[in-house]
């Protein structure tokens, strides 16, 4: 229901799935075989043969996200993200497109706060011609001028649009007041001033800074074979060449203390986010917790928040709770839409069911349900090749290990009601958390911060 989870509906949507169990898969059904190989120019190569289609998937992820920004200039890894597709040294964007057209082939961007990422799909017999495509989009990218002054304009657009979106408007309050000094505090996009203060040049370095091989991970999937790889792909790769990558240090601080914020808005239901500090996706908690927030918030009928929330009381269409997956410890979030009237019940029954997951044991049936939810997922959700390639390329990024969705299975039935209590009371904390509340503010009972 919020942006969160429209967002997750995208891309996010796989990071998402790795940490709920919706992306593993049963002990009957497994991924195509993964082959990885790392250039002598740094950069990793993930290759699965899915023969399905007539074909070829390529996802290159680079380590780019708004996490990167400079302080001053946030927004300007997603201005490189939607730039680089602007044209290259040797054509603009539109001899560019009519090219794809004319391969049939397709090429999106895409920024987040960890990463930012190439798709194509190319039908097989034009992989070639299409690869060339990408590795000049890559390494070639020309940020023109004007394209990159309509690209600012657009995304300004974006953001003020977000200025009027109370689901928005909550997400961004609600990173600010959590991550005091972390590079996720920021909105992907920027705001209006950062983004105006962004130069072309600026661009121009970032791209050259970070787009090299050695911060890159490329997933090829298919109708294709390994020699194939080697003989057409692999000799332009390794023509691709690239710096060190800058060196961040960028530490992640949290609210040490409650905190409430509204902002009035005249609107007939309020957005509410409430949550509090998180871990990295690479901590082994992970599983013990998808299994606890799966009882708690995953967006199910089963969980307790919904049945509590809509079912019984009807106060909600939906509600959902997650942990945000990052590479940097990231954040544990409840989030929900509620006529104004009813927005301190439905918080007082948010933090009673957080209370209650903490002070209680899980039931058998809660625990068994949750597992064969989570394990059995897979199957209905895993179908395409991009599917397969961005789930592998976000295994490798969060180190995970190729070997991951083997051994999820296993690493979730090995949760125990006393695993879901520990680390119910380990990340979950009611009496610690970041509350916002966008909404009609009188009619909600709550007091709007200046």
């Amino acid at each position: 229901m919020m942006h969160r989870k429209a967002a997750v509906a995208s891309f996010l949507i796989f990071i998402t799935l790795i940490v709920s169990g919706g992306f593993f898969p049963s002990e009957t059904q497994a991924l195509p075989p993964v082959e990885r190989t790392v250039l002598p120019n740094k950069l990793v190569v993930l290759f699965f043969e899915e023969h399905s289609t007539p074909t070829v998937t390529l996802q290159l992820l680079f380590d780019a996200g708004s996490w990167r920004d400079p302080p001053g200039q946030e927004g300007l890894a997603n201005l490189t993200a939607g730039s680089i597709l602007l044209g290259t040294e040797e054509q603009d964007d539109r001899a560019l497109n009519r090219e794809l057209d004319f391969f049939g082939t397709s090429l999106a961007s895409f920024c987040d706060k960890d990463l930012a990422a190439l798709t194509m799909q190319s039908l097989r017999k034009n992989l070639e011609g299409s690869f060339r495509l990408l590795m000049r989009v890559v390494t070639k990218a020309s940020f023109p001028e004007a394209q990159f002054l309509a690209e600012k304009r657009k995304i300004a657009g974006e953001i003020k649009s977000d200025e009027d979106d109370p689901e928005k408007i909550a997400e961004q309050a609600f990173d600010r007041e959590l991550y005091l000094s972390s590079p996720y505090g920021s909105p992907v996009k920027g705001t209006e001033a950062t983004l105006s203060a962004i130069s072309r040049d600026a661009t121009v370095r970032f791209h050259r800074d970070y787009y090299v091989p050695g911060n890159a991970i490329l997933v090829i999937g298919g109708d294709i074979t390994m020699d194939e790889v080697k003989r057409l792909l692999v000799p332009e790769l390794l023509k691709w060449s690239g710096g060190a990558v800058p060196k961040a240090d960028r530490p992640t601080v949290f609210a040490c203390a409650a905190r409430t914020v509204g902002i009035d808005k005249d609107v007939s239901q309020a957005s509410i986010l409430l949550g509090n500090a998180g871990m990295e996706r690479s901590n082994k908690d992970y599983s013990a917790f998808s299994v606890m927030n799966y009882i708690l918030g995953h967006s199910n009928f089963t969980s307790r928040l919904m049945s509590e929330i809509r079912i019984k009381r009807g106060l909600a269409y939906s509600v959902f709770s997650m942990m945000v997956p990052r590479k940097l410890p990231g954040a544990f979030e409840i989030g929900l839409q509620t006529k104004n009237a009813s927005t301190r019940e439905a918080i007082s029954l948010v933090l009673g069911e957080l209370e209650r997951i903490r002070r209680e044991p899980v039931s058998e049936g809660e625990l068994e349900l949750a597992k064969k939810a989570l394990i059995g997922s897979f199957a209905i959700r895993y179908s395409t090749q991009k599917e397969i390639a961005k789930f592998f390329s976000l295994i490798e990024y969060f180190g995970l290990g190729l070997d991951y969705p083997e051994k999820y299975p296993s690493l979730i039935n090995s949760v125990t009601r006393e695993d879901v209590l520990r680390v119910a009371n380990k990340y979950l904390h009611p009496d610690n958390y970041v509350l916002v509340i966008v909404g009609n503010l009188k009619e909600a009972g709550i007091e709007e911060n200046k």
